[in-house]
């Protein structure tokens, strides 16, 4: 049995791309840090459509207990593998460079890059091994352009997308493909607090994103047709 394992997947983007990854034969590993119930109901309504799910819970920006916890989920799954690997959690604790707080940096960037860097050196190694896997980082317009006021998620967003391009080369022979994805507005928790009217006049499709239009994107990277499209870094962005 294949595996796509989809960090952040309780709500919002990850909640979207995990139902749509669903419909494909791959069981869904719906990976949380504290939402147990935003969670649940993901996995319920995965496997109420008939489809295969697991949970798993761990902190990204804690090493050893996404070690541990993938080692455990390995040793119960002896005929199984992750052949799909998104990296999709991440945060935002914002403030102007000469306003933030270390504990702001350390927070968003090892969040974000922890997990990313771990999973990413722990399952390739299988994807290595059986000549076939896909991973698909999600970074930001904020990683691209760079947002004033969002230093430490520019930050991290930014190395993802360098990352991605290296890891890309690295792994491209044994037909495993590394790419991102980079979303500008899309309407999730994470926006919930932005003025969405104000900011869609800014937007040349005069809109904010849905999550499930980014989880189409990664529906595709993830399918056998873009099997030769890695090292690529693709807005959702409307234009901006």
């Amino acid at each position: 049995m294949k595996y796509a394992l989809v960090t952040g997947a309780s709500r919002g983007i990850g909640r979207a791309i995990a139902l749509q990854l669903a419909q494909r034969d791959l069981a869904i590993i719906v990976h949380y840090n504290s939402n147990l119930d935003a969670a649940q109901e993901v996995y319920n309504a995965i496997t109420n459509n008939g489809g295969k799910a697991e949970l798993m819970q761990f902190n990204l920006a804690d090493e050893q207990a996404i070690r541990n916890t993938i080692s455990a989920w390995q040793n119960n799954h002896k005929d199984d593998y992750i052949d799909v690997l998104v990296n999709n959690a991440g945060l935002c604790d914002d403030a102007l460079l000469v306003f933030m707080e270390s504990e702001q940096w350390h927070r968003v960037v090892d969040t974000t890059l922890t997990g990313f860097f771990t999973l990413s050196q722990i399952l390739v190694q299988p994807m290595l091994l059986h000549r076939h896997g896909r991973i698909v980082n999600m970074a930001s317009i904020s990683g691209i352009y760079g947002t004033a006021g969002q230093f430490n998620y520019s930050a991290a967003k930014a190395a993802i997308i360098g990352a991605t391009k290296a890891l890309a080369k690295e792994v491209a022979k044994r037909k495993v493909t590394v790419n991102a994805v980079a979303p500008g507005f899309i309407t999730t928790d994470m926006t919930a607090q932005l003025d969405e009217k104000a900011l869609a006049k800014t937007i040349p499709a005069e809109r904010f994103g849905k999550p499930e239009e980014v989880a189409a994107l990664v529906d595709f990277l993830v399918s056998e047709q873009a099997g030769y499209i890695t090292g690529e870094v693709i807005k959702v962005a409307g234009g901006l």
